[in-house]
């Protein structure tokens, strides 16, 4: 009796040792590395900018290790393979979906801020020493060089005094004529996805939805196109003449309307530039 008590403990360990050597044989190492991902990540991500095709967005989402293509109307069935064809090997991490509408920057005539026969609107006032300025659009400022508040061009605001786009959508415009007020009350803070926020523009008043991704790339499609990178996507409806409104939590100044698919009737995806870049590369400060 007392060899067995002695052996059973020796076979259950010497059992256990080999089914834990198994495992540790049959199970893939903790230590694989996950640089692998990242690098297939950005392959596929450049291969859908590779592609040339104009009409969508894409971002890599972190929880599900894809690249989130998004295309809007415009883009055919032969455009959506040669965005795969251009990713190659790393095809398999695209997840493409389409969107209503087309995906363009919102400018049109109308009120608001006018300039030439555009119309855009006016984003967060910003001061830098005595001097006022405010931020709206980028392809907004490539357009116009001078800016009146109404249509018949005859109350003058100021010049745009820089812009950038396409790669950003932001620009500053500066504040001529003193006898127009420049409110504030915002604070520069960045978006979350998940966050609900709120636009203003001159087309469609004020509207509501939530931030669906971060860092997100736009080609948009015709005139004036461009490639914008590092954009907020939104749920938040908008149309022509809403761009370079703002975006805001609150007290929060978040963005800067850039462009977009839908309209307010039917809803759509909106696109929208943070203010933080806009407000660092000019050295403002938000009102």
């Amino acid at each position: 009796m007392n060899q067995k008590t002695v052996r059973t403990p020796l076979l259950l360990a010497v059992v256990l040792g080999l089914i834990t050597a198994l495992a540790l044989l049959q199970s893939p190492s903790s230590a694989t590395p996950r640089h692998d991902d990242a690098n297939r990540l950005a392959a596929a991500s450049h291969g859908v900018q590779a592609s040339g095709v104009r009409g969508v967005a894409w971002y890599v989402d972190p929880t599900t290790d894809k690249v989130v293509v998004t295309v809007d109307r415009t883009v055919s069935r032969r455009e959506i393979a040669s965005i795969r064809t251009s990713a190659g090997t790393d095809a398999s991490s695209l997840v493409i979906r389409r969107a209503t509408g087309v995906f363009r920057p919102l400018l049109s005539a109308g009120d608001a801020i006018y300039g030439g026969q555009y119309r855009c609107s006016l984003g967060f006032n910003v001061v830098s020493g005595s001097t006022y300025y405010f931020l709206t659009a980028g392809h907004c400022g490539s357009l116009v060089r001078t800016w009146y508040t109404n249509s018949s061009h005859t109350t003058l605001i100021g010049p745009t005094v820089s812009y950038s786009f396409p790669g950003n959508d932001y620009a500053l415009v500066r504040y001529d004529n003193t006898a127009l007020s420049h409110p504030g009350g915002f604070t520069v803070a960045d978006a979350v996805v998940g966050e609900s926020v709120t636009r203003k523009g001159s087309t469609t008043g004020t509207h509501s939805g939530r931030v669906t991704a971060l860092n997100v790339t736009v080609r948009y499609s015709g005139h004036p196109g461009g490639t914008v990178s590092g954009l907020i996507q939104t749920t938040v409806c908008a149309e022509g003449g809403d761009s370079g409104g703002p975006l805001y939590d609150g007290s929060k100044a978040l963005g800067l309307t850039s462009g977009g698919s839908g309209d307010c009737t039917s809803g759509g995806t909106t696109f929208f530039q943070p203010v933080r870049e806009a407000v660092n590369a000019y050295g403002v400060t938000m009102l």
